[in-house]
């Protein structure tokens, strides 16, 4: 996959029907990984759970033989350091929050990670997003307080929310990584390299957590399902799109997760829905909107 644009032109382009197209699919599988998880920590440990998702989403990019193109050793080192902080270190952290929170609580303290990006971004580009994409981040961040606020206050550990949000900046810095080397290098090649990284990281943690384990059939399918979709499929499109519209306009597909992950959770673990957080899923979609335009100035 070869960028389309310029990273200069990043802000100044219109997201294209195919850019809305793998939004959308990268929200609702995302959004549904928040679920997966919570059916995986049934039976398995976090850290085995954090391993299986990037093991199974290594070995789905390796059926397309351009994920398998051979990458230079400068290449590795950087793709190296993407999987540490996009995959390793924020896997584990959520599998570990989600064993006390709900599946739905962790997906909307998750959407605060277009904000660090644009935080991280303007530390590292020296610039500002425009006046329409910050309200849009701004909105989208209180629709998410507004969603959180009555889980929070029902009872759920701070502490294991602080591991949600410790997540959400490791990805700030994340997707800042991915687009420059989408733009160097071939972008399936960086992102499976970077999962075989995080993978083998992530052994030792695994055979450990194997001890906490136990089998069951709906767990290992959730864990296989968050492999191929969530980690496999989903983040070869997120690459993708961070590569054609930049990294703090791509991460506005963290904006819908929470959408479904409140959704999802409702349906199929009975998590409760407050009416906050009808009126901040409102205020999310807004944002993910506003943030998505192209600037003027």
């Amino acid at each position: 996959m070869a960028v389309t644009r310029p990273p200069a032109s990043y802000a100044h382009a219109s997201f294209a029907t195919r850019d809305w197209l793998m939004l959308v699919g990268i929200a609702l599988m995302w959004g549904g990984s928040f679920l997966f998880m919570d059916i995986g920590l049934d039976h398995f440990s976090p850290p085995l759970i954090a391993f299986g998702r990037i093991a199974l989403g290594a070995a789905t990019l390796s059926l397309i033989p351009s994920a398998r193109a051979p990458l230079p050793r400068a290449a590795w080192r950087e793709a190296a350091v993407l999987g540490l902080v996009w995959m390793a270190a924020p896997f584990l952290l959520l599998a570990v929050a989600q064993q006390w929170i709900d599946s739905g609580l962790a997906g909307m303290i998750n959407a605060t990670a277009p904000l660090f990006t644009v935080l991280v971004g303007a530390l590292l580009m020296k610039t500002l997003p425009s006046r329409l994409q910050g309200g849009g981040l701004m909105l989208g961040f209180l629709g998410v307080v507004a969603i959180s606020i009555p889980s929070v206050e029902g009872g759920s550990n701070f502490a294991r929310v602080a591991l949600v949000l410790c997540a959400a900046t490791l990805y700030g810095f994340a997707f800042n990584i991915a687009a420059p080397l989408q733009a160097r290098y071939n972008s399936l090649a960086v992102t499976r390299a970077a999962m075989i990284v995080a993978a083998t990281v992530l052994v030792p943690a695994a055979l450990v957590g194997l001890l906490d384990s136990s089998f069951g059939w709906g767990s290992l399918a959730a864990v296989v399902g968050l492999g191929t979709l969530g980690t496999g499929v989903a983040f070869v499109w997120f690459t993708a799109l961070i590569g054609r519209v930049g990294p703090a306009r791509g991460s506005v597909s963290i904006y819908v997760v929470p959408v479904v992950a409140v959704a999802l959770g409702a349906i199929f673990r009975d998590e409760r829905v407050h009416v906050a957080a009808l009126g901040g899923t409102a205020m999310v979609l807004a944002g993910a909107w506003l943030t998505s335009r192209p600037r003027r100035d």
